[in-house]
């Protein structure tokens, strides 16, 4: 029995939902890297940045190179950092639409009044 579409791109997303696995993948948008700098630049146990590697390597989203005793990572293809950069976009857009909500709930206390600032309620300037 097929795998419906729609499943096949949750299996996938749930892939890519881990963190170490998306920072790897930000990491690599630019070209190979070596395991060390993996390491370095995501601070977490050589064990647990295998098992990410390992997770990512078996979906193909990643390729290994190996060169005498150094190993590198790249992405399998462009279409990753694509989708990386299109998750970006659209958190972008998020973020901005709550930091709009936020400003405009700082500015009303819910009665369509503006809220004074600490400066303009009674009695926090005056001078005793």
């Amino acid at each position: 029995m097929q795998v419906p579409l729609y499943q096949a791109k949750a299996e996938f997303f749930r892939m890519l939902g881990h963190p170490a696995r998306i920072r790897v993948l930000e990491l690599l948008q630019h070209g190979p890297v070596q395991v060390r700098d993996l390491l370095a630049d995501i601070e977490i146990e050589p064990s647990s940045l295998s098992q990410q590697l390992a997770v990512l390597r078996r979906a193909g989203i990643v390729v290994s190179i190996r060169e005498g005793s150094t190993v590198s990572y790249a992405l399998a293809g462009g279409d990753v950092a694509e989708l990386l950069r299109a998750a970006r976009r659209i958190l972008t857009e998020l973020l901005a639409g709550r930091n709009q909500l936020l400003a405009e709930l700082q500015q009303t206390d819910g009665s369509s009044r503006p809220v004074p600032t600490a400066a303009e309620q009674p009695g926090k300037n005056s001078v005793h």
